[in-house]
């Protein structure tokens, strides 16, 4: 059994049925639908992403799995644009070279006017400062700020941080969300040199940093679903999961007619706080580590205007506002200017999504949807000079759909894998454990997978192969 019909329970799903497709597999889920955060819809006509619109292309997984499940000729990249950030009273381009925010070059800083005179002069101090010395992790914010001061956090990394995440850099981890720069952090005495190498180490010819599918990544999860094989049901809650001598005995339903499904390994696929209360009688140290992760809600607007409504075409992809700025909208993505493909049915219209909602700001959440509507419209005008309505807009809401890699993440996930590893045929995947990009998330899908079917290899291997055998004589 795999509980929970995201994308990584999916590609659980998927890897299980790879392996041995006389595996009986089913995926549970309490929606409607499969997907998770993955869907798409149409706005004016055109289809739109209503959650996640991308992948990394860096990494493998998210790429691969499309190609196996028959997707691969629908993948494309973004248009040749980059991003800025809205601060101190304009659109400012990103700096050129920058590091998930941290500036490399100090000349590229001074040119993009992120940063005001007294900012700018404060990074170079980062190369004759004292060593900052960092022997376990330590909050984004907390390093960079004593590194390069804290404009930089405030103006470009709370920004970046702020569009993965819907966080805050002053409790997100180093050690989670930038590897390399708390490697630096631990070797290094100033981070502007390690930006350099690391802007000068990364790869000229990788190619584009995301790719997406031509109809949009909500289709990879029926793919997913369809390619895998697997008994896919939705609708249906699983609100206990215990161990029997035999494996595991799963309680869904309503508690006045609950059914029971007995399964011999199960793949709990789930966010964090559900995954806490499935496992909270059979694994309480597990559970309890994933109680303390939080998760931040957002929601995104989709406007469709005609391109003839700005004054001057959206140069870009789009743009990021720092928290400082105090504006309810923290990222505006120029869909048919980033996604090429999505204007060529219509080259008059351009679409849009404006992203509402840290952690935190979920009183802004909290007004209906022709508030938000009203919210990003009246960023457009503001901000970009737009004159007319949209001729389309669409409201998606995402409650809870961000976990919070906090300071001491790393070290909490592995309290819960270790937890969990002394449980025969039981694993754990999703986005809240390494990484919350479809690729990381595919990844611990195939690691849970492996588990599962390494535990059934050694437990039931003579069995299960003549179990195999017979299926295939039949």
């Amino acid at each position: 059994m795999v509980v929970g019909g995201g994308i990584a329970g999916l590609a659980a799903a998927w890897h299980l049925r790879r392996e041995d497709d006389s595996l009986a597999v089913t995926v549970l889920d309490g929606a409607s639908r499969v997907g998770g955060k993955l869907r798409a819809s149409e706005v004016a006509g055109v289809v739109v992403d209503e959650g996640a619109e991308a992948m990394l292309a860096r990494r493998p997984e998210g790429k691969e799995l499309a190609r196996m499940v028959g997707l691969g000729d629908q993948l494309v990249h973004p248009g040749p644009m980059g991003a800025s950030v809205w601060t101190r009273g304009a659109l400012r381009s990103m700096p050129k070279g920058h590091v998930m925010g941290i500036p490399s070059d100090i000349t590229e800083l001074g040119r993009s006017g992120v940063l005001s005179p007294a900012g700018l002069a404060r990074v170079p101090l980062d190369q004759i400062l004292p060593a900052t010395l960092v022997s376990s992790d330590v909050s984004v914010a907390a390093y960079i700020r004593a590194r390069m001061g804290g404009e930089v956090v405030d103006r470009l990394i709370e920004p970046l941080l702020g569009g993965v995440y819907a966080g805050r850099a002053e409790t997100l981890s180093l050690d989670a969300t930038m590897p390399h720069i708390a490697t630096a952090a631990r070797t290094e005495r100033s981070l502007l040199k390690a930006a350099r190498v690391i802007a000068r180490d990364a790869p000229k010819d990788a190619g584009p940093v995301f790719t997406t599918l031509r109809s949009g990544m909500g289709g990879l999860p029926e793919a997913v679903a369809a390619a895998s094989g697997a008994d896919i049901r939705t609708g249906v809650m699983v609100r206990e999961l215990r161990r029997t001598p035999g494996g595991w005995r799963l309680v869904t339903g309503p508690t006045r007619d609950p059914e029971t499904i007995e399964a011999d390994a199960v793949i709990v696929a789930v966010p964090a706080p559900s995954a806490g209360r499935l496992l909270a009688d059979e694994v309480p140290k597990a559970a309890a580590e994933l109680a303390r992760i939080e998760y931040a809600s957002m929601a995104i607007v989709t406007l469709a205007y005609l391109r003839s409504a700005f004054p001057e075409p959206p140069q870009g992809s789009g743009y990021l506002v720092p928290p400082i700025e105090g504006r309810p909208v923290k990222a505006v993505t120029f869909s048919t200017v980033k996604w090429p493909h999505l204007g060529e049915a219509d080259p008059s219209l351009l679409i849009l999504r404006c992203s509402i909602g840290r952690l935190g700001e979920e009183f802004v959440l909290q007004r209906d949807d022709n508030e938000l509507v009203a919210l990003a419209m009246g960023e457009m005008t503001e901000i970009m000079g737009v004159r007319g309505l949209p001729l389309s807009s669409r409201v998606s809401r995402w409650g809870g759909a961000l976990p919070q890699y906090d300071v001491g993440h790393l070290d909490r996930v592995a309290r819960v894998r270790a937890a969990v590893a002394v449980q025969p045929g039981l694993a754990v995947c999703g986005a809240a454990y390494d990484g919350l990009g479809i690729p990381a998330c595919v990844a611990t899908a195939r690691t849970a997978a492996a588990r599962i079917l390494s535990y059934l290899q050694e437990e039931h291997g003579g069995e299960w192969r003549e179990d195999q055998r017979a299926a295939g004589t039949r």
